[in-house]
């Protein structure tokens, strides 16, 4: 006896997955081509997802490998707002970010976004903007983040 049909699951036996990365810039690529259209953009960004097995799109019940090549998003502006950042970054979106969330990996500055789930690579015009709001402790080298009078060590991972 044949399991019964779902109507509202489409077949996929014969699907093959698309294959979708995101360069260590932030841009998507679909089969090696950058995806531009904002509309599909929006799309793959809102339903990025992570977690133990790695990058992924989620589409209902489907999940869509994704390959990231360093980190999914990218800080591709940083501002003070207080006593932290506010970032932009190349989804379009902004949001603000502490300064426990930064660290430095290979002298590159990176920071957790989307509450935590996602890090973020600052793009160079943003670790410019990140350096002007620092101070190198001449003595032990120690880069500080200076952010409403405060200092905050930046660690290296």
């Amino acid at each position: 006896m044949s399991e019964p049909v779902d109507p509202t699951r489409p077949d996929t036996a014969g699907w093959t997955l698309p294959r979708l990365a995101i360069d260590r810039d932030g841009a998507w690529l679909h089969e090696g081509v950058e995806v531009t259209h904002a509309g599909i953009l929006a799309n793959v960004w809102s339903n990025l997802r992570v977690d133990a097995d790695g990058h992924h799109l989620q589409i209902g019940p489907y999940r869509v490998p994704v390959e990231v090549a360093d980190a999914p998003f990218a800080v591709v502006r940083v501002e003070p707002d207080g006593d932290a950042l506010r970032v932009t970054l190349n989804d379009g979106t902004q949001e603000r970010v502490e300064a426990g969330a930064l660290w430095f990996r290979d002298a590159v500055p990176y920071c957790r976004v989307k509450a935590g789930a996602f890090e973020a690579r600052l793009s160079r015009a943003a670790a410019h903007q990140l350096w002007a709001l620092v101070e190198v402790d001449e003595g032990s080298g120690q880069a500080r983040l200076v952010l409403g009078g405060r200092r905050h060590v930046l660690p290296i991972r």
